[in-house]
């Protein structure tokens, strides 16, 4: 299993991450946040996660920070959206075309 680095800056002591996620088989994404990226990626890869355990295993294409709790939800919530999803589409389109 891979590890991430730490993308938290030191001086802020908690961050929320939105965070899209690949499955390396099915080539899905999957929508999420958290306040503690590296575990929850581990969770990830581990299995633990009933929604990303048939993708493993999984890769991190995209994340953004939030400062505020509430700012992250409503992200997560238009990314898994029909226009956040084009948004993604859009921004990732290098990403997503590699194999």
């Amino acid at each position: 299993a891979s590890e991430l680095p730490n993308l938290y800056p030191p001086k802020f002591s908690i961050m929320y991450c939105v965070y899209v996620l690949r499955g390396k088989t099915d080539r899905s994404l999957y929508v999420g946040y958290t306040n503690r990226l590296q575990e929850r990626f581990a969770e990830h890869q581990a299995g633990s996660v009933f929604s990303t355990k048939h993708k493993r295993p999984l890769e991190l294409l995209y994340a953004e920070l939030y400062r505020n709790k509430k700012d992250a939800m409503e992200r997560e919530r238009y990314l898994k959206t029909g226009w956040g999803r084009n948004y993604l589409k859009k921004t990732l389109k290098h990403a997503l075309s590699e194999s």
